[in-house]
């Protein structure tokens, strides 16, 4: 990773070598003081105690030279440079420590260089939620390793087995065999949490083992682009490589959150760590020790935010909701008559700000249930009713070569738009990897610095729709575009590219 990056998002499970760290010196901040007091130092000690022997080091091993755990195919110096070219990803992304003066080339733990084949080791936490031995941590801790130890507080060592992970919530639940009851801890409530309240963190940081580190809640309902249930609670906590999947304790010694992830522009701790909340956490959790998988809603719709723009030429009070782009073949979305340019703004009378609300509510609904949608359609309010399928039979979506431009480029007709569009034709969709059935026009080239190009259109761009109407010949789209033009408000787009199809808006005064 490049030195001149100020930021970086680090995933902590996996991430610290079994060597021994370089010791820090100890820093210590005085408590502030209120009214010309000061405040007295808050004592964790007894929290400390009753938590910590339910909190366990993950230790993994992994198949070096390999990607997702599958064994390498290689000989000579191929296989030494695939080797080294691996292990260069590995140690990025999960911290693997490298020999001194030679980026790169990561050293064992014995100060040996890894062979082809070996086993790549790494160390990151987890909590015991059941005395039968059922453990909560982080699926990018556990969830491709070969092997899992984990080690308790006592130093008693047991291998676990893996239960189930779900890497849309980074959540994993393993098991280990115990011929006595273990310690455990419960989760708590964390739609109660409150920003600037105390919290404890216990980890194996670095390979140290059961370490503690206090701070408070920092906020709440954190998004880090990480995915689309991301809902991060935020803490100054220490928190740093070797604590994921590690517990985030209230004051009542509840799991409130599992640490998972650090904004760092080192990759060690700087007081920004995020933990999963417990109320994500728990029902997927549940899920997986139940089943060893989690069910989830589909309503088989590709969506887009609501831009000013968009909203606007819908005549949509607001940037709110869930722009439909596309509604996929034979989906619930479709048998209960969604289509593509509806804007859904309800799921059961709650309301939809933007494509994240909309994805978290549909997938926590049970695949078989009947929801009600709130949808916007040529500026009305209208109501519709799906029955929810399931994601984990969702089909994939075809993709589409969108790299060339039509043979009838020299045709095209030039809009003042910023585009040149030219007929769908056979040599198009051959090029393109289109079927017979697909509609529209090709985009053969953008304007550089036009609205088109602002609004990210590029030459293979298939455009299906202006405003309401399909078009199917670049006169067509012309006429339509004209028309929207006089209207005096942004024209909004279909556009299908490499399987996937949205809408753009692009507001005629800039053209």
């Amino acid at each position: 990773m490049s030195k001149t990056k100020t930021r970086i998002l680090t995933a902590l499970a996996l991430t610290t070598a079994l060597t021994a760290p370089a010791l820090i010196a100890p820093m210590f901040t005085a408590p502030a003081a209120i009214a010309g007091q000061t405040a007295p130092v808050q004592d964790f000690s007894d929290l400390a105690a009753k938590v910590s022997p339910a909190v366990v080091n993950v230790a993994v091993t992994m198949k070096a030279g390999t990607d997702d755990g599958d064994e390498a195919r290689m000989s000579g110096n191929d296989q030494q440079q695939q080797m080294e070219e691996f292990m260069k990803r590995f140690a990025e992304r999960f911290g693997q420590p490298m020999q001194p003066g030679q980026p790169g080339k990561p050293m064992r733990p014995d100060g040996k260089r890894p062979q082809a084949k070996e086993k790549a080791e790494a160390v990151g936490t987890g909590f015991i939620i059941d005395p039968k031995g059922v453990i909560v941590t982080n699926y990018h801790v556990a969830g491709k390793a070969d092997s899992i130890t984990i080690t308790m507080a006592d130093g008693t060592k047991l291998p676990a087995k893996m239960v189930g992970g779900d890497e849309k919530t980074d959540l994993a639940v393993l098991k280990v065999e115990s011929d006595k009851p273990l310690p455990y801890v419960s989760f708590g409530d964390a739609t109660k949490v409150r920003v600037g309240q105390p919290v404890m963190a216990v980890g194996n940081p670095f390979g140290l083992g059961g370490t503690v580190t206090t701070g408070i809640v920092s906020a709440r309902g954190r998004d880090i682009h990480s995915g689309p249930f991301d809902d991060y609670i935020q803490t100054d906590a220490a928190i740093n490589r070797g604590n994921s999947g590690g517990p985030l304790f209230d004051m009542d010694g509840k799991v409130i959150g599992i640490n998972t992830a650090i904004f760092s522009p080192t990759g060690g701790n700087i007081g920004l760590g995020f933990a999963i909340p417990a109320s994500l956490a728990q029902p997927i959790v549940a899920q997986l020790e139940q089943s060893g998988r989690v069910e989830r809603g589909l309503l088989g719709v590709q969506i887009q935010p609501v831009s000013k723009e968009i909203a606007e030429s819908l005549s949509l009070t607001g940037e709110k909701g869930a722009l439909v782009a596309m509604v996929q073949p034979d989906s619930p979305a479709l048998a209960a008559g969604v289509k593509s340019g509806d804007v859904i703004l309800s799921v059961d009378g709650k309301k939809i700000e933007g494509i994240k609300e909309l994805t978290r509510m549909i997938s926590a609904v049970k695949p078989g249930t009947s929801v009600k949608l709130g949808v916007w359609r040529d500026g009305k309010d209208m109501s519709l009713t799906a029955k929810v399928g399931d994601q984990n039979a969702e089909s994939p979506i075809i993709k589409a070569k969108a790299d060339g431009k039509s043979g009838d480029a020299a045709k095209a007709q030039p809009l003042s738009y910023g585009v040149s569009l030219a007929p769908l034709s056979p040599e198009a969709r051959k090029q393109l990897n289109l079927d017979g059935e697909m509609k529209g026009v090709v985009v053969a080239s953008v304007e550089p610095g036009s609205p088109a190009d602002d609004q990210g259109l590029k030459a293979g761009d298939v455009l299906q729709q202006v405003g309401k109407d399909t078009v199917d010949s670049p006169k067509t789209a012309v006429e339509k575009l004209t028309e929207a033009k006089k209207t005096g408000k942004p024209v909004l787009m279909k556009v299908y590219r490499e399987g996937m199809t949205r809408f753009v808006a692009i507001s005629p005064r800039a053209a």
